[in-house]
């Protein structure tokens, strides 16, 4: 019954949103019929269209995998976009300094880095949250800026490319490219990681003590801890683990699409 009713509050909600983007459309004045066909064949048309949606879809699931254990315990992360800049912050600095490792090495040696980076990043306002009881949501946001602006500041001093005029780091190493999955699509096996990260957080979660206990804190705080559950221990638990997935989405966009760091790396994947 309970699979059922999270079914049929889905199925009402995206009815609801084509109701009012059909609503919208006709409010404009035009045609519904063509933009929604336009729509579908945009992402159904071609092998590259749907392609794309799954390109666009990894920096998502990964961010809002996080985000989503952070609510579920309680920390609501509304910092993932800081720390998809600290995860490909972390990501351009392992691969420029050591440029010559061997993929297998270098990946998930880049892929740790920017997973422990955006998991600090995340960390902070949950320690601020368990340790004095102030706002994470307020906290996360701020961290937001911060992040968007360290990576400003770094594309124009010590990682800029000498060799361009824009703001932009030196473009990666090869070693740490993920690799393709389908030619000439973009589409790398970032995605693939994303969909193994779905895997290990449903079983950490939901078959797992360490994830019943940090759905017990964002349940009932107060009855977790006369049970003997920390609180302050799995609240940042719930903001590294959040916040390093965020910075793993910054990972995929740097070493599986951009190979360089950029001023605005992500569109606004994190909110």
């Amino acid at each position: 019954m309970k699979y059922l009713n999270n079914i049929l509050s889905i199925t009402i909600i995206i009815l609801i949103i084509v109701l009012v983007t059909i609503g919208l459309i006709s409010a404009i004045g035009s045609d519904v019929t063509k933009a929604i066909t336009g729509f579908f064949w945009g992402i159904f048309g071609s092998f590259y269209g749907l392609s794309e949606v799954l390109v666009r879809a990894t920096p998502l699931i990964l961010a809002g995998l996080g985000v989503a254990i952070g609510f579920r315990t309680g920390f609501f992360n509304i910092g993932a976009e800081g720390q998809i800049y600290m995860g490909a912050i972390a990501a351009t600095v392992i691969g420029l300094e050591f440029p010559n490792l061997p993929p297998f090495i270098l990946i998930p040696l880049v892929i740790l880095g920017g997973f422990l980076l955006g998991g600090f990043w995340a960390v902070i306002p949950g320690f601020l949250k368990a340790r004095f009881g102030l706002s994470e949501i307020i906290n996360t946001i701020m961290f937001n800026y911060i992040a968007i602006n360290i990576v400003g500041i770094l594309v124009r001093t010590s990682l800029k490319d000498p060799n361009y005029p824009l703001p932009m780091s030196p473009e990666l190493p090869e070693n740490m490219y993920l690799q393709q999955l389908l030619y000439p699509t973009r589409l790398h096996i970032g995605f693939i990681i994303a969909l193994v990260a779905s895997l290990l957080i449903y079983v950490l979660m939901w078959k797992m003590v360490a994830g019943f206990k940090m759905r017990a804190v964002g349940l009932n705080p107060r009855g977790s801890k006369c049970s003997g559950i920390s609180v302050y221990k799995n609240i940042l638990l719930a903001s590294l683990i959040s916040g390093g997935l965020a910075g793993v989405a910054g990972v995929s966009e740097i070493a599986g699409l951009h190979y360089r760091l950029l001023e605005g790396i992500s569109p606004g994947f994190g909110y």
